[in-house]
């Protein structure tokens, strides 16, 4: 009898791996069981190290990690399928090399005294990425988002001198991602576009809004800046009679402008070098599939290899992006490793200076090293690295591209597992996947949902050990694996 038991609750057992071994060959099984959280987080800390200084787009630093990535693809054998047969797709960026955390100084005069309080990094001012280098003491002015737009009815410098001094702004527009109109001020909401208006309007520095790290915004000769954090801005808003957030409302809801003197002055100190004519590159490898008519259809797997540097303070960049970066790799060695490959090829493109505002993947749509017309589509990964769940936003808008991982999902991980249809952004895009979609491509995201750690975004403290928990990384990865061998054998 407890003979006959044992049996039973021995079928039983099996029968997931059973049927496992009827969907999936051995080989196949076995590779996805060889990704490893263990290997994953070794590649997550090599990344984070400070020889590669936060990956920063055009620095050696991340030259270094761009040939780390593309030594690891040569020795697992990875096709080549950058330009002339290389691993790298080049392009140029400039780079702003940051000698120093600079300063940023508050400074009020009462009673004929002089009283000075310098603050303190991360939390309360962030130096600038792409900041020229030079000393700016001045007069603080307040200019809303720091838009001229008179097509639009609005102008934040209307009515207010700020030639020779020092302007506070906010990121993106009045008009919020629900107005109707939010198209039209999309290129207003740049950062590129804030900076040279500032310039162009005489500011000699500015203080932008929110503490993150930001090497998005472009160097500018004789523009010194920093950001600054919640404290900062409340104490040059106080004695004005003025809060900094129901300003900020208010011109959301009027889309008038408030802009106004602060009554204070401020010092901003910037050590950089910047250097125009360096470049950097995106690296692409590729698998080739195993079918003679089906081989020249390529999936597309990619993530942004650079991170947001070293501005006087280093961003390791675990989360944001190393994990996207280490879950790509480990899928590309499990491919390449295979003794039988997918019908079809299976690519991977490690973008670089998606950081600087999403160059290295516009760089890609319009100058395509594989065929737009045979790329099935493009799989994103960014920060997939910390939570619970599993995702595959912009899917459900692609019922061919869901069930393959829905299914490796189910059938390997068990996670909970959701989607969302597919959205072209009416503001500005902030991800690579959105790019690719903008371009015509199929695009859909992997995503980690029900984070469980800080994300600590464009912060120093991105560190493996603060915001990455591996488990999700492994099953992401295995979920990726499985799910692209069954859209290419499909």
């Amino acid at each position: 009898m407890r003979y006959n038991i044992l049996i039973a609750a021995l079928s039983i057992a099996l029968l997931p791996v059973s049927s496992l071994a009827q969907e999936y060959p051995k080989e196949v099984v076995d590779a996805a069981h060889s990704i490893s959280s263990h290997t994953l987080m070794d590649y997550v800390h090599e990344m984070c190290l400070p020889t590669y200084e936060g990956r920063g787009a055009g620095s050696e630093g991340y030259t270094k990690i761009a040939n780390w990535v593309a030594d690891h693809l040569s020795q697992w054998g990875v096709q080549p399928t950058g330009d002339d047969n290389t691993y790298f797709q080049k392009y140029p960026w400039p780079y702003t090399e940051v000698l120093a955390p600079g300063e940023v100084e508050l400074i009020v005069v009462q009673k004929g005294d002089t009283i000075r309080k310098p603050y303190t990094i991360p939390d309360q001012f962030f130096p600038g990425s792409n900041s020229d280098s030079g000393i700016v003491e001045a007069e603080v002015v307040y200019v809303g988002f720091g838009i001229s737009a008179p097509e639009l009815g609005y102008d934040d410098y209307k009515g207010i001198d700020v030639k020779g001094k020092i302007v506070v702004f906010a990121s993106e527009s009045p008009a919020k991602s629900d107005h109707p109109d939010v198209e039209k001020w999309v290129p207003y909401s740049l950062h590129q576009y804030k900076f040279k208006n500032a310039l162009e309007k005489g500011a000699a520095g500015v203080l932008y809004v929110g503490t993150i790290a930001n090497p998005s915004i472009p160097f500018q000769k004789e523009m010194v800046y920093a950001h600054i954090g919640d404290q900062v801005v409340a104490e040059l808003f106080y004695g004005t009679g003025k809060e900094y957030g129901a300003l900020k409302n208010s011109i959301h809801k009027t889309i008038k402008p408030a802009s106004m003197s602060l009554k204070k002055s401020a010092r901003i100190v910037a050590q950089t070098v910047h250097h125009p004519n360096t470049i950097t590159s995106n690296v692409l490898g590729l698998v080739e599939g195993s079918d003679p008519d089906l081989k020249d259809e390529v999936i597309l797997i990619g993530a942004h290899l650079d991170g947001q540097g070293n501005p006087g303070v280093l961003l390791p960049g675990a989360l944001d992006n190393a994990t996207g970066v280490a879950n790509i790799m480990e899928v590309a060695r499990a491919f390449a490793q295979l003794p039988q490959k997918p019908k079809r090829s299976v690519a991977f493109i490690f973008i670089g200076a998606e950081e600087t505002g999403l160059i290295g993947s516009n760089y890609f749509v319009n100058n395509p090293t594989i065929p737009k017309e045979k790329t099935i589509c493009f799989i994103n990964l960014d920060m997939v690295g910390n939570g619970r769940g599993l995702a595959l936003w912009g899917a459900e808008s692609y019922p061919h591209i869901l069930e393959p991982f829905a299914k490796a999902n189910a059938d390997f991980v068990h996670r909970n597992f959701s989607s969302s249809p597919a959205r072209i952004p009416r503001t500005r895009p902030r991800s690579d996947a959105a790019v690719f979609l903008k371009a015509g491509y199929s695009a859909v995201s992997v995503g980690a949902t029900e984070r469980v750690k800080p994300v600590n975004y464009h912060h120093p403290d991105d560190k493996p050990e603060n915001t990455i928990t591996p488990e999700i990384m492994e099953d992401a990865s295995q979920v990726l694996f499985l799910g692209v061998w069954n859209l290419a054998n499909r």
